[in-house]
């Protein structure tokens, strides 16, 4: 026969021994909520401090284009995507780059919509892809305005260039002097062939390049290619045939020539310190030298002449220049032993410096009143034309263009995208 289990009385609180632990529990509660509390209000002040520092700032309003809204975040992303690996000090000068950037972009994005012309999403998802690797969803800002553009120079734009225009056939070489481009023009009025002497004395990279064919070529062409109108308004305003020397004081060409005057060298730590001029052609340098050698003050003639950008204003004074700092054949002479202090260099030919002016000998080869214009030539007047509607559309004043990027905002964004945290006062 089984027992029968006795359960065991169960012992009842007294009075006192509840009232103490009722104390107990409340005093957990208290701890418990007071912890809890502690627990808040840190996360609270972290998660204020994050709102101030970062939420906030990445959320403000920075540029305004006829009412559409840009915040800080987008501003931050444009300006990772275009200064990508560059120096805290370049992002400082891209940082307005990038303002420009992004209110030109919108302009066009509102004017093309109003001529019919737009880039869908879909479109511009099919663009990344397309590339190997495909790109990231990053670039899509930036392929969709660039999608734009091209749409818009082949819908729009391609209409308002012609097929057909008068053109030049024109052949050209760019030389230091007037006195050698008469020389040369004597030669090829004596016979000698044009792409020849182009090929083996032009200084312009083109024309050199080529034989000195420049091509036929519409008027404005030329201009754009070779960074001065002279050789254009003299092919359209003359007929077929050779020119005389035609000065161009603007055009750049691949020579100079100094003068250096050797002051002090140190033969051991390899330095010296030098005056310079630097001119455009040797003759210019054989008269600059004499009227230095007949008493004329160098720093006068310096400012006043010299195409040295860096020592110009200083009268010519380059301070300590070392073999590595310049051209070998301006080391040569500076290091070179046999030199004497205060001396005077003759003129030193330098093909590693760019000078402006000279002179063209240009050749009208043949004319057509109505010729088909290549398509190189017509994207680069579409581009052209393009280019002029958008500086067109910054100029309206009815196009409202708004930037609340002060100094501070920007280095906060700089420094945001270079990984190192800056503060937004206020």
């Amino acid at each position: 026969m089984t027992k029968k289990k006795v359960s065991k009385p169960q012992r009842e609180l007294t009075k006192r021994q509840l009232s103490r632990w009722q104390q107990q529990e409340k005093r957990q509660r208290i701890v418990f909520g007071a912890g809890i509390f502690i627990i808040v209000l840190v996360l609270g002040i972290i998660g204020a401090g994050w709102y101030v520092d970062q939420y906030r700032p990445l959320h403000q309003t920075v540029i305004k284009v006829n009412g559409v809204k840009f915040d800080m975040n987008y501003y931050v992303k444009m300006l990772s995507y275009y200064g990508k690996g560059q120096s805290f000090n370049y992002m400082q000068y891209l940082a307005d780059e990038v303002v420009g950037i992004i209110q030109e972009t919108e302009l066009v994005r509102q004017e093309a919509l109003k001529l019919g012309i737009s880039v869908s999403s879909d479109e511009v998802d099919k663009k990344l892809k397309s590339y190997n690797p495909p790109l990231s969803k990053d670039y899509r800002d930036v392929i969709g305005a660039q999608m734009l553009l091209d749409k818009l120079s082949d819908e729009y734009f391609d209409k308002q260039v012609p097929v057909f225009a008068e053109q030049r056939h024109i052949m050209g070489t760019l030389l230091e002097s007037e006195s050698q481009a008469a020389e040369v023009r004597a030669r090829l009025e004596g016979g000698a062939d044009f792409a020849q002497l182009a090929g083996e004395l032009s200084l312009e990279s083109s024309s050199k390049s080529n034989g000195g064919d420049l091509g036929w070529r519409p008027k404005g062409i030329l201009t754009r290619l070779l960074n001065t109108a002279v050789p254009d308004e003299y092919a359209f305003s003359s007929e077929v045939g050779l020119s005389q020397p035609v000065h161009d004081e603007a055009v750049n060409k691949t020579v100079g020539y100094w003068l250096i005057k050797l002051l002090t060298r140190d033969e051991v730590a390899k330095q010296a310190f030098v005056r310079v001029i630097l001119l455009g052609s040797e003759k210019e340098a054989q008269e600059v030298r004499a009227q230095l050698e007949a008493g004329e003050d160098f720093a006068t003639l310096a400012k006043e002449l010299s195409q040295h950008d860096t020592s110009k204003e200083k009268g010519g004074d380059l301070d300590v220049t070392s073999p590595d700092m310049m051209s070998s054949a301006f080391s040569k002479f500076v290091f070179d032993p046999k030199v004497e202090l205060e001396t005077l260099s003759q003129p030193i030919r330098d093909d590693k410096v760019t000078t402006k002016g000279g002179y063209w000998l240009l050749k009208v080869v043949d004319k057509d009143d109505n010729r088909k214009i290549k398509d190189e030539d017509r994207e680069l007047l579409k581009t052209e034309a393009l280019n002029k509607w958008i500086e067109a559309l910054l100029a309206r004043p009815e196009n409202k263009v708004e930037s609340y990027l002060d100094n501070e905002k920007k280095e906060w964004a700089i420094r945001r995208v270079t990984g190192i945290a800056i503060k937004i006062g206020g």
